[in-house]
């Protein structure tokens, strides 16, 4: 990744000499900042006046653009004095994650005698002290004594910005290795962690390098503080390890090696209840955090997955370049990966995500069930999902078609599959979510228990020999009918997704952008699909899909088939938890007079609840004692 270089300090420090030489020696381009100085500027300092912010504002905006432009092309290096952290800002602008700092630093009386030295510049040396009173000394900066040699000052600062690498990957799991070589795939110079557990975890990352040519770069660490100090400031360390406790352990650990200004970015399925708290805790360290959902899996984050950080949005800049590049890339090749908002916003979206991504692999299970008791083997069902991908295509309809047509010993795969579903907590934490702030996920909440409920196979056995079903009618269905109640099922499913981000955006004041968040999510991610693709551009008009027309009348054209296909299931005594809760959700949203009416009776009955009333716009409590004989 090309870099700008800023060699920075007080005028007189020898900051020209020295980027003349590291341009030199690195083979790029260099830039004297002085040379960008209005003639305005140059005028008032020979005269003997400092300039002020205003005079240095546009001079600073020039420099800027100058790298900017270099960097599309290359590294250079630039000198500038960037007395003040608000103009090394201005100088970094948009390109912070590219941009590195040398502080040549010294002593007042050693640069006032260089400053002396100098001929023909046109800036005195009795303004050196109105610089060093100016002088911010930078965080983030590699600090370089101006009493050595220039030789000497060049080798350390080439050491400095040559063996350091630009990215830390801590956990070498599946997804941390993906991630790892994705990163070497796109050029950039990473430091790879993996602990070091006698007997068990042996170097795991010294190994996996030398298993894929494309980490030849790569630095390999088992040592914690080997590895944060090979890392270039402020460092940016991507936590890939098991959400919870693990988590914390790592933070503490990591802890006493990084520097203030440093970055965190947990990438795994962390949540963001504890995210928050952790962005909290590391903040008073003065330690970045990054909560970052990471989806795709295996092959999404090695070829691209979608990425939904969230945090400080400074920091997030400084990260940028890395997970912008590494991510999928939407049709119009924007990355997949987005600055979702504050605090655990970018977990929560990965939260809902995983929720989504449970009902939609419950609905393909419930069709292919449906398509097995229409008499269809498992060749016939993948040829006829192949089929919808026309108008319903997704990544999971495509696996699932993958796995209907493997084979093993002349028998389909998946049969032999133990039918026992797992989980590792997201959809649970979804449907807690979604009780908590009080919005109807029911399909996520039917997904999840249809998960529960699988893993009682030996009650399952059992039960089913004491309540044997019989078929009934049997099925008399369509495989149109059936793609159509899958569709409607997959819109409310995605209504009550984005329903419940968009109701934590509000509650918690994240301002989350839901067509941005669909847009991340049209590739890279497992649940890609052509209806996500459609839902950019809904959520550009609306926060509710079903207020667009066209979803109206998709919905009001595949109504009658979701009703068809549930109550014949119904009436075969087959299980389609979330195809049957699709129609029951819509028409418990759609129904202008609910029975809840009965149910605030029984509460003001047994409870003294109380009530509102129609006939008075709902605006005062009302009370009722309901037994007279009492």
């Amino acid at each position: 990744m090309n870099k700008v270089i800023f060699i920075m300090g007080v005028s007189g420090c020898g900051k020209s000499t020295i980027g003349t030489l590291l341009a030199e020696e690195l083979s790029i381009p260099f830039f004297d900042g002085d040379d960008f100085h209005p003639k305005e500027n140059i005028k008032k300092m020979a005269s003997g006046q400092p300039l002020n912010d205003e005079d240095r504002q546009g001079w600073l905006e020039t420099l800027n653009t100058l790298a900017t432009q270099q960097l599309a092309k290359n590294s250079c290096v630039i000198v500038c004095s960037a007395l003040k952290q608000t103009y090394r800002d201005i100088l970094s602008l948009d390109i912070k994650a590219r941009t590195k700092w040398v502080f040549l630093s010294g002593s007042f009386n050693e640069i006032f005698i260089r400053a002396n030295a100098r001929k023909d510049h046109f800036m005195p040396s009795e303004l050196l002290q109105s610089q060093f009173d100016t002088l911010e000394e930078p965080q983030n900066a590699f600090k370089v004594d101006v009493s050595l040699t220039p030789e000497q000052i060049i080798k350390k600062i080439k050491n400095k910005l040559m063996n350091t690498s630009e990215f830390g990957l801590f956990g070498l799991g599946v997804m941390g290795k993906s991630l790892c070589r994705n990163l070497a795939n796109n050029g950039f110079k990473i430091a790879m962690f993996n602990r070091h557990v006698d007997g068990v975890e042996v170097d795991v990352a010294k190994n996996f390098k030398a298993e894929h040519p494309e980490l030849s770069e790569a630095a390999a660490f088992d040592n914690i503080s080997a590895f944060v100090n090979a890392l270039e400031t402020p460092r940016k360390i991507m936590l890939m390890v098991n959400a919870g406790k693990t988590i914390d352990y790592v933070i503490e650990d990591l802890l006493p090696h990084l520097s203030v200004g440093d970055i965190l970015i947990d990438g795994g399925n962390s949540n963001y209840k504890k995210t928050k708290e952790r962005f909290e805790y590391l903040k008073s360290k003065g330690i970045h955090f990054i909560g970052t959902g990471v989806s795709g899996g295996e092959e999404g984050a090695l070829k691209g997955p979608s990425i939904m950080p969230s945090g400080d949005q400074e920091a997030y800049n400084n990260v940028k370049p890395f997970l912008e590049k590494i991510s999928a890339k939407d049709q119009n090749n924007l990355p997949c990966c987005t600055y979702v908002g504050p605090e655990g916003s970018g977990h929560f979206i990965k939260m809902v995500h995983n929720g989504v991504e449970y009902v939609e692999m419950q609905l393909l299970a419930e069709v292919i069930t449906i398509l097995e008791a229409s008499g269809h083997n498992l060749d016939e069902i993948a040829n006829i999902l192949e089929t919808w991908k026309n108008t319903a295509n997704s990544y999971l309809l495509e696996i699932t078609i993958d796995i209907l047509r493997t084979k093993e010993c002349n028998d389909w795969l998946v049969k032999k599959i133990l039918d026992k579903a797992g989980n590792k907590g997201t959809g649970n934490w979804t449907t807690i979510a979604s009780a908590e702030l009080g919005v109807p996920s029911t399909l996520i909440a039917s997904a999840l228990f249809a998960r529960y409920t699988s893993f009682y196979k030996e009650e399952r056995i059992q039960l089913h020999a004491n309540f044997k079903s019989e078929t009934i009618s049997g099925l008399q269905l369509s495989s149109t009918e059936i793609l159509e109640a899958y569709q409607f099922a997959r819109i409310i499913n995605h209504y009550q997704g984005f329903k419940l981000i968009a109701e934590a955006s509000d509650k918690f004041s994240w301002n989350l952008n839901l067509s941005e968040i669909a847009r991340i999510w049209t590739n890279g991610c497992i649940i890609r699909s052509t209806l996500m693709e459609a839902l950019v551009e809904v959520f550009k008009e609306t926060t509710n899909i079903l207020t667009n027309s066209q979803l109206i009348t998709s919905i009001k054209h595949y109504k009658p088939s979701v009703k068809k296909v549930v109550s014949q299931c119904v009436l075969n005594d087959i299980t389609v938890s979330c195809l049957g809760e699709s129609i029951q959700f819509f028409n418990g949203i759609t129904t202008v007079d609910s029975s809840a009416n009965i149910i605030q009776a029984q509460r003001d009955y047994f409870g003294a609840h109380t009530y509102k009333r129609n006939d008075d716009d709902g605006v005062k409590s009302h009370h009722t004692i309901w037994n007279k004989t009492n």
